[in-house]
């Protein structure tokens, strides 16, 4: 059995910059849930000493027990509900995005997104990164798929913040990124 250490050309490229991007994270995050809680036998909700854990939860997906707030509705940014109603094909052993009239639109437009920073370079200041729907809540773990997450490439260097980001600058819709993202927003600035 080959293992990912020894063949790195098996790990998907998305997978790789994400795992590296939550290990150059300067704030170490934990989760609310205590270690080894797990639901009640048979539903789905209770843990050990009564703490309530959220079901149907997972990628991409704002949790009921995160120690952040979810994003605000806000009438100036593209909602995250836009972004996320992707459709997939499979195509020669790949998952392609099939994005909607509304999706394609918005391509080569400045748009404002807000999400959550998952750096992608060591630093305070960051010029690129991954904007996320959810706030990352583990070095490990992906907070989502690509349809939850925007590439971020900015004119000047951001101060990296756990805190709500909004960036604007020109969306780019990916049909065919070498590293599996959907979205990309370039020459971004960051606006209250």
């Amino acid at each position: 059995m080959r293992s990912f250490a020894s063949t790195p050309q098996l790990i998907p490229p998305l997978l790789l910059t994400l795992l590296l991007a939550a290990g150059g994270a300067h704030a170490q995050l934990s989760s609310p849930v205590p270690p080894g809680s797990k639901p009640a036998a048979g539903t789905g909700k209770a843990a050990p000493g009564g703490l309530e854990l959220p079901a149907g939860q997972g990628a991409g997906v704002h949790g009921a027990n995160s120690p952040f707030a979810p994003l605000a509705a806000r009438g100036d940014v593209v909602p995250w509900s836009v972004l996320t109603d992707v459709k997939t094909k499979n195509e020669k052993n790949r998952i392609l995005p099939v994005f909607s009239d509304s999706q394609l639109g918005m391509n080569g437009k400045t748009q404002r997104i807000q999400g959550f920073m998952m750096p992608l370079e060591p630093g305070k200041k960051q010029r690129h990164f991954l904007l996320s729907s959810v706030p990352l809540t583990c070095s490990f773990c992906l907070p989502g798929g690509p349809e939850s997450m925007v590439e971020v490439k900015t004119k000047n260097p951001v101060e990296y913040s756990m805190e709500v980001v909004v960036v604007e600058g020109r969306l780019q819709v990916l049909h065919d990124d070498p590293y599996g993202l959907y979205y990309r927003i370039s020459d971004a600035v960051t606006v209250k």
